[in-house]
């Protein structure tokens, strides 16, 4: 998902911005012959994300900053490691280091939390996927921050898979298990074999007149750890079991030992906290 085109525009507007006419600090206060040498330095631990977003935003400022990347993506660190070294132009440094500590503090906590949840299912057939649930126009970036800490993407958007939801059954009129089923039927023909087409349950007993359908998978929303149990045996391979709300690290290990294939966590994205990174002038 994460192309260099997209790296490219959420980095140019991300400058745009923050500096739409120019860094005033930097033209007036730094000589043009100025130069410094800066290291992305850690204040905590956590699983890394953004380096490309750090390059491209050098790069865009001006592109005789060197920028060395000491650290990839998916890689953990601890409070103290240095993670980039970026060099040159002291104007161009000092314009750019807003924008790509934003970016690396941001994917950055992502893919922790994200770590994390992986780290709490580990030993169960549970994956840890993200939601729809992120921030406008970020949605490539931060979706690659969960990749980066171990967890798996949901669709994309609404384009690339079908989910059907409560207001959807509502509006096509399946106000009964048999309305249902010919509904989801019906939707099957007319999207192909090859598109994915998960319903949201909210009740164990929708879930057979789902199942009946040929569905390719069940999200079990908000459900308890009993009820979770009783629809992954509903469900056995028919499907793939998702469960989604109400999950926290406290809650997702009991989750995902209901045997569910899937947790899915909107958290990772929307409540995830930027991590304290820093840009450090050597010999600072």
């Amino acid at each position: 998902m994460l192309t260099p085109q997209i790296v490219r525009t959420s980095v140019q507007r991300a400058l745009e911005e923050d500096a739409p006419w120019g860094d005033l600090t930097a033209q007036l206060a730094i000589p043009a012959s100025a130069r410094l040498d800066t290291r992305l330095v850690a204040r905590e631990a956590g699983v890394f994300a953004g380096g490309a977003t750090v390059a491209e935003t050098f790069r865009q400022v001006d592109d005789s900053i060197a920028v060395e990347a000491l650290i990839a993506d998916g890689e953990p660190f601890d409070a103290g490691d240095r993670l980039a070294r970026i060099s040159g132009p002291a104007r161009g440094v000092l314009t750019g280091e807003r924008v790509a500590l934003n970016f690396a503090q941001r994917l950055s906590g992502i893919a922790t939390l994200t770590s994390r949840y992986v780290a709490e299912v580990a030993g169960t057939r549970a994956r840890i996927a993200d939601t729809r649930k992120t921030t406008p126009g970020l949605r490539a970036l931060e979706k690659h921050a969960v990749l980066a800490g171990g967890g798996s993407n949901h669709r994309f958007g609404l384009s690339d898979a079908i989910m059907v939801k409560d207001n959807h059954l509502a509006a096509l009129g399946a106000i009964d298990d048999r309305t249902t089923t010919e509904a989801l039927r019906s939707l099957r023909e007319r999207a192909g074999h090859t598109v994915s087409i998960v319903v949201e349950v909210d009740r164990l007993d929708q879930i057979e007149a789902v199942l009946a359908a040929g569905v390719t998978g069940v999200l079990l929303d908000n459900f308890t750890l009993d009820e979770l149990s009783a629809g992954v045996r509903l469900i056995g391979d028919r499907a793939i079991a998702e469960a989604s709300g109400g999950v926290s690290l406290a809650t997702v290990g009991a989750i995902a030992r209901t045997g569910v294939d899937v947790v899915s966590v909107g958290r990772l994205t929307h409540g995830a906290r930027a991590l304290d990174l820093g840009l450090d002038a050597v010999g600072s």
